[in-house]
C-alpha cells in the first residue's frame, strides 16, 4: 500500500488515521509532529510565531492556535490525547543577523517547550535551533520522522527573507521582517 503524500506550509495542519507522509520545509518555524502510538494516528502543524497580537489572530499561523488545531485534528482521526508524544522542529536561525536582535526562532522554540510541558505531552525527540532550514517528512502510521538539513537552501531563504524585510509586509496586525 502506497502512503498518501501531503505538504503543509506556514499555516497549516494535518492529521490522518490513513498512512501518510506529511512534508513540510522549516526555517525559523516550527513543526510539531503528534502521534497516538496505540490507533497509529498522527498528524503535523507547521507554524510561524508563538503569538499573534490578540487582534483576531485566530490562525494556525500562531502556534497557541495551530497546536489546539493540531490536537483537534489529531483526536478527530481517531488518536487519545492521553496518549499523544510528540516530535519537534525547525526554529533555526537562518539569518544573518546580531543575536541582540528579537530571535523569532528563540521565541517559536521557549514557546513550544513550554506549551508541551504544560500540556503534559512527552516530547520523544527534537531537532531544533542551528542555522539551516529543515526538510521534514513525518509518517502518520509509524511516529517516524526523517529530517534533511538543507545547506544550500540557506542561501536563497537568507535572500527571500532579506526581500521581504524591504517589503515591510503585515499580517493580521502584525509586521513580518520589518
Amino acid at each position: 500500500m502506497t502512503n498518501a503524500a501531503v505538504t503543509i506550509y506556514s499555516g497549516g495542519v494535518h492529521a490522518a488515521l490513513q498512512p501518510t507522509v506529511i512534508k513540510t520545509l522549516l526555517g525559523s518555524c516550527i513543526a510539531v509532529c503528534l502521534y497516538d502510538p496505540v490507533r497509529a494516528v498522527g498528524g503535523m502543524n507547521h507554524f510561524l510565531l508563538p503569538r499573534g497580537n490578540g487582534d483576531g489572530d485566530d490562525t494556525a499561523r500562531f502556534g497557541v492556535q495551530a497546536m489546539d488545531r493540531l490536537i483537534g485534528a489529531t483526536m478527530k482521526a481517531g488518536g487519545d490525547r492521553r496518549r499523544f508524544v510528540a516530535k519537534v522542529f525547525g526554529g533555526a536561525n537562518v539569518l544573518d543577523v546580531k543575536i541582540s536582535v528579537v530571535n523569532v526562532a528563540q521565541r517559536n522554540i521557549d514557546f513550544i517547550n513550554t506549551f508541551l510541558e504544560e500540556e503534559g505531552i512527552p516530547v520523544l525527540s527534537k531537532d531544533v535551533g542551528g542555522r539551516y532550514p529543515r526538510h521534514l517528512r513525518f509518517h502518520t502510521e509509524t511516529g517516524r520522522a526523517f529530517v534533511k538539513r538543507v545547506r544550500r537552501l540557506r542561501q536563497r531563504l537568507l535572500a527571500d527573507e532579506r526581500d521581504a524585510a524591504t517589503s515591510s509586509v503585515a499580517y493580521g496586525g502584525v509586521t513580518l521582517f520589518e
